[in-house]
């Protein structure tokens, strides 16, 4: 048979065909690792020449500039004692007359909530093709607010969400793993994360900012980097300090970050250093100057700031949950312990505080091993997957 002629093969699409529609729940107003990780993205798409168009509620006061052109949509503060974030509850016609006229090919959701529904709704009555980033466990959140009884019913409603969507990008296997066991037949790809080399490694270490905070050069400090919120594993976090001083591990708390739940947190590790909210280089000299970085969150789907302590050679101490169950090699790099296991993870800790060879080694391996993971690379990953679902619809 012969080939068709070679004016009637439709050319494939390159990214500067893209025209990206990215909803958020959170672009911008508030410093976490998922919207940085959004950032990001869209720094590596619009350098590709991808038109890109962001909408997300907004705030006066945001923490960060943002990356693209960003459309701000109504919200209000989201209730429940978490005034800080936003809640859009609907899709306004203004907002879509701004979709109609930039006429996106492809529709980005990042949150499971009202507005991200209403996104893919709007793709699909219009037929649009859409994907679904995964960047919060967000169906543990109950269990830290006194309503675990309605676990359940968030997962039936993520499944169905992530069954109307074209493609789903997951920051790594584990993650991928749970949404298969849900019911999610939406195909999965995974969108790790990278880390900024020159912000994060073992020469921003400084015994003189450690001092400053009341840190001896001979302490061990234990860190805690993140959002001050009861979903972190804060609770845990002061259990197992409370376990070390009982046993008498000598230790220091060094906690980077704030939020809501300060005050509650500072009541149970007392002794503990606040530096704060850090950012930019700051923020490396900060994780570098832990000497492990204990993380017991089981919400994360990546974990950034596991990947960062690796980069900045600092062994981590985790729950052995998603994301970290993706970066950490146990007893190679850091150590998994089950989420809530008091003893278990005061066990982890001692044993890196008694054995300093043990410590540099890990610290020494997690370093190698962050080294793989660049943001161009990844990033692309998610680039790829547009035009991957364009090319199955026919677009």
């Amino acid at each position: 048979m012969p080939l068709p002629h070679r004016a009637a093969i439709a050319p494939a699409m390159q990214a500067s065909d893209l025209r990206v529609a990215m909803f958020s729940g959170n672009y911008n107003y508030v410093l976490d690792g998922a919207n940085q990780a959004l950032n990001m993205l869209a720094g590596h798409l619009l350098r590709q020449g991808v038109k890109l168009r962001v909408y997300s509620p907004t705030t006066d006061t945001p923490a960060f500039p943002p990356t693209g052109d960003l459309v701000s949509v109504p919200a209000l503060p989201m209730p429940g004692g978490r005034g800080e974030y936003k809640f859009a509850w609907r899709l306004p016609q203004s907002i879509k007359d701004d979709l109609r006229a930039f006429a996106p090919n492809i529709v980005h959701v990042s949150a499971p909530e009202v507005l991200g529904h209403r996104a893919v709704s709007w793709a699909r009555d219009n037929g649009i093709a859409t994907l679904a980033s995964l960047h919060t466990r967000f169906e543990t959140y109950p269990r830290y607010y006194g309503i675990g009884f309605l676990e359940p019913t968030l997962i039936r409603a993520l499944t169905r969400f992530y069954n109307r969507v074209d493609q789903v990008v997951t920051p790594g296997e584990s993650t991928a793993e749970i949404l298969r066991s849900w019911g999610v037949e939406t195909p999965i790809r995974i969108w790790a994360r990278g880390v900024d080399h020159a912000r994060f490694n073992p020469a921003r270490r400084s015994l003189e900012w450690r001092r400053a905070l009341g840190i001896a050069d001979d302490q061990f400090a234990v860190g805690f980097l993140g959002r001050l919120v009861l979903e972190k594993g804060l609770d845990i976090f002061a259990d197992v300090c409370t376990a070390l001083r009982t046993r008498g591990v000598p230790h220091k708390v060094l906690v980077i970050g704030d939020g809501p739940a300060r005050g509650w947190f500072a009541e149970r590790v007392p002794d503990a250093a606040f530096a704060g909210f850090q950012k930019g280089d700051d923020l490396g000299r900060a994780v570098a100057s832990m000497d492990v970085l204990f993380n017991p969150s089981v919400t994360e789907t990546f974990g950034n700031v596991t990947l960062e302590a690796m980069a900045a050679g600092v062994p981590v101490v985790a729950a052995r949950a998603t994301g970290a169950v993706d970066l950490i090699e146990e007893g190679i790099n850091g150590f998994l312990v089950p989420p809530r296991d008091v003893n278990a993870y005061a066990d982890a800790i001692a044993r890196l505080i008694a054995d300093p060879a043990l410590h540099k080694a890990q610290a020494a391996a997690g370093h190698a091993k962050a080294r793989a993971y660049e943001w161009d690379a990844i990033n692309q990953v998610v680039l790829d997957a547009y035009l991957d679902v364009l090319a199955r619809r026919g677009d």
